[in-house]
């Protein structure tokens, strides 16, 4: 313990305190002839090249669920009959008198509910959109070939196109009174993504840092190519779901609900409900590694243009969720992969100091 004592100030005569002060690599004084700080701005166009994931979809409602039937549509029951069986027993129960107005009355009947608790939908996806907007771009050069750059910009609003027809295979089972099986199928119509040009649109925040190798040589080569490699961050705020998505996914809810309710009728006929359901979109961080070249020419000592191409591996997490307002149970949640992946070119003008 001693000896530490009497070394650490000994050490710190025999080192030059301007050591640090005067390394070309910690010094903000200029190098061999380079600035160490850069900045420029300039067209940022970025081209996601990801593909669709498919929806992945589930309500409340858990598999084989009793809900009562209450009043039904004669229609629904036609329409979406397995076998007539069940039908005739039915029919058979009733007299012309108790059909009004197309419906019949709530008989007492339970259905057991199926295919609603989760469910793929196949052929359906988000597709994030060509969008541009201003970058701006930050270097620190340690050396003359080596810095580390900040990639930043005006967050840009990215619209998201939606693939393909989201259903929910729902069938039930009803006993008729213990005198025949009723059996209905229908694929529920949840929202057809392929009838709105967009699906949501979101903010973008993306900023990138890369450490950056350059070829040539400061006064010497006015043309340097330069290749880079780093990570971006990405987190997306100010959703905004399509107004008409928006209307198809409350109606939807609905439906679940009316089957919550004891009114699996109601939920084929498409009725109101007694929730008032609102819909809520969510979008998840993420981190990608970033890859870029590109090449900077110098028009003198401080004015420059550059161009550059990077690739990030960037993906994330949408999830659409219908809530109830009466207890703020999720009465549908939709899931899906997006992957971005985008391809980015930037054209700018810059200034060295």
């Amino acid at each position: 313990m001693k000896f530490k004592k009497f070394m650490i100030p000994v050490l710190g005569v025999l080192i030059p305190h301007g050591a640090f002060a005067d390394s070309s690599l910690f010094s903000i004084k200029d190098g061999d002839g380079f600035k160490r700080f850069a900045v420029s701005a300039g067209w940022l166009h970025v081209m996601p090249q990801g593909k669709p994931n498919n929806l992945g979809n589930k309500t409340v409602i858990p598999e084989g669920y009793e809900a009562g039937v209450g009043r039904i549509r004669l229609s629904d029951i036609t329409e979406n009959a397995v076998d007539k069986n069940g039908l005739t027993a039915l029919l058979g129960l009733l007299d012309d008198t108790q059909i009004t107005g197309g419906y019949l009355p709530d008989l007492g009947l339970k259905a057991n509910v199926y295919g609603l608790e989760q469910w793929q939908s196949p052929n359906t996806g988000l597709e994030a959109q060509d969008v541009d907007t201003l970058g701006l771009v930050f270097n620190y050069y340690f050396t003359d070939h080596v810095s580390v750059e900040l990639v930043g910009g005006i967050p840009p609003k990215v619209d998201l196109k939606g693939i393909g027809n989201v259903t929910a295979p729902l069938s039930t089972h009803t006993s008729v009174l213990g005198l025949a099986d009723l059996d209905l199928q229908k694929d529920l119509q949840i929202t057809n993504l392929d009838s709105y040009d967009t699906a949501a649109s979101v903010r973008a925040w993306t900023p990138a840092v890369t450490l950056q190798y350059h070829f040539g040589q400061t006064g010497i080569n006015k043309f340097r190519p330069y290749i880079g490699i780093g990570a971006m961050y990405a987190w997306f705020d100010d959703i905004k779901l399509n107004k008409g998505i928006e209307g198809d996914l409350i109606a939807a809810g609905h439906q679940i609900q009316n089957v919550l309710d004891g009114k699996a009728g109601a939920a084929l006929s498409g009725e109101t409900s007694s929730a008032n359901p609102y819909v809520k979109v969510k979008a998840d961080t993420g981190i990608a590694p970033f890859a870029t070249a590109g090449f900077s020419y110098d028009f003198n000592d401080r004015w420059f243009s550059t161009a550059s191409v990077s690739y990030a591996a960037l993906n994330n997490k949408a999830k659409i969720l219908v809530i109830s307002d009466k207890d703020q149970s999720e009465l549908i949640r939709s899931e899906t992969k997006v992957d971005i992946n985008p391809v980015i070119t930037y054209l700018g003008i810059g200034y060295r100091f």
